[in-house]
């Protein structure tokens, strides 16, 4: 398949642009619904770019924070202004130029727009932080910036989002996928250095698959794989593979390179759909295995423990048993994810693995009906039960799923405003699991309260 090819499958994408301090990660994370755009204090971590997929109305498209635009001492836009978010403006089919509405118009505002007209490409302004009436009223100087529409919204609270994703949706073109594109899965193998992530990729590559096209990836390093492979109950299974060179680097200390495992191993996840966290058999389950994987589950991806170098530990009867109670142990938040133990040097038990991927990619896009989750309703919620503290009542109303990717649902109470106990929501997301079948897949609940009137 040729890079054109690839690149007519694409979801459109939006490029969110602007000076420091305007909101621009804010307004990403909101458009995506998830809070994924990374900041540390590591040299060039905030200035990377982040994508993310968008949903309204039906329409996807990607969206990407661009970072970097900074003056330097001497120009206040120096000509090489743009060289970290350069390649996503290039893709983009639209420009979000992002501004603060309480700051009003800066100088940088105005030299980014003067800037940004020499692109010729759509721009919609975004009047970020009006969140008042007051504040909203006065965005209209931002029009001096050349642009038709300026759409003031808060970013932080949600206010006027709704607004803007329409004005997006309609500048942008309609994409037709083909069925192959469905079943394309972003598969990104993470974990700490040497557990053997290289060398489960290669053996992915390199048995019984065939490598459909390299596909240029967000790092300079990195050359992510488009493999494809037919399993029984799947059909054919698409997997992108996420490639994790640049994790080491020669002549760095341990601790560096622990570090820079955590930021590339996010850098991963924001790009995937599903996770294969890989540990080290011989040294074991460690607090920074369970770091990388707890990114991984804040981000709702999809997620595998992979246990590596299976065949150079000494077994008996119990120890795998023995072995998976340690990781559940130490990764308690992660009850979800199975756990494979394979060999990447043999191949051992990998044959697996594209089913399971392919599973719980099902799983996290999966949609329950209404008339399902009434009849789970019926089954499993529609009695008391001790759903807070015996100082207050509260009953669940209704249940209805908000969202998928991962899959959310909104409990509908009715009482008090408190919050449903943990326990209640532990139950109610074991019944789903077990109902559903949301393998592999974290499950999010969110809680409404309707109070009754008099």
């Amino acid at each position: 398949m040729s890079s054109t090819e690839e690149a007519k499958r694409e979801l459109p994408l939006v490029a969110i642009i602007g000076r420091p301090n305007v909101g621009k990660s804010t307004l990403f994370n909101r458009l995506i619904g998830a809070r994924r755009s990374i900041v540390g204090d590591l040299p060039g971590i905030t200035r990377d770019r982040i994508y993310g997929q968008a949903e309204w109305q039906g329409r996807n498209f990607r969206v990407v924070d661009t970072g970097g635009i900074v003056p330097d001492d001497e120009a206040l836009i120096p000509a090489n202004i743009f060289k970290q978010a350069r390649t996503a403006i290039e893709e983009a089919e639209l420009l979000l130029f992002i501004v603060d509405a309480r700051e009003g118009v800066t100088p940088l505002d105005l030299d980014i727009s003067r800037i940004m007209r020499t692109l010729h490409k759509p721009v919609l302004v975004v009047a970020n932080k009006a969140d008042s009436v007051r504040i909203a009223e006065l965005t209209g100087e931002f029009h001096q910036f050349g642009y038709e529409d300026v759409y003031p919204l808060s970013a932080e609270h949600g206010g006027g989002i709704g607004e803007l994703l329409d004005a997006i949706t309609e500048r942008l073109p309609e994409v037709e996928q083909d069925e192959k594109e469905g079943r394309d899965i972003n598969v990104a193998i993470i974990g700490r250095p040497n557990v053997g992530k290289s060398s489960l990729i290669n053996k992915l590559l390199g048995e019984e698959r065939v490598i459909v096209s390299p596909i240029p990836g967000t790092t300079r390093d990195a050359v992510d794989s488009l493999v494809e492979t037919i399993d029984e109950e799947h059909g054919q299974i698409r997997m992108r593979l996420i490639d994790t060179a640049g994790i080491r680097r020669k002549g760095k200390t341990t601790e560096m390179a622990e570090k820079l495992s955590v930021v590339m191993a996010r850098k991963h996840i924001e790009r995937a759909d599903v996770v294969l966290l890989v540990i080290d058999a011989i040294e074991g389950v460690t607090a920074l295995d369970a770091n990388i994987a707890g990114y991984a589950h804040e981000a709702g991806r999809s997620v595998i423990i992979i246990v590596n170098k299976w065949d150079a530990v000494e077994k008996d009867t119990y120890t795998t048993n023995e072995y998976e109670q340690k990781i559940r142990d130490t990764m308690k938040f992660l009850d979800y994810a199975p756990i494979i133990f394979i060999s990447a040097l043999t191949g051992q038990r990998l044959v697996r693995l594209p089913a399971l991927i392919a599973r719980a990619h099902k799983a996290r896009n999966m949609r329950i009906t209404t008339g399902q989750l009434n009849q789970f309703f019926h089954e499993h919620l529609d009695q008391p039960r001790a759903t807070i503290s015996a100082r207050s009542r509260l009953k669940v109303l209704y249940l209805t799923q908000a969202g998928i990717r991962p899959p959310t649902f909104v409990v509908f109470t009715s009482g008090t405003r408190a919050k449903l106990h943990f326990s209640y929501e532990r139950y109610l997301i074991n019944r789903l699991r077990e109902s559903f079948d949301f393998f592999a897949t974290p499950i999010r609940i969110k809680q409404k309260s309707r109070t009754r009137k008099s």
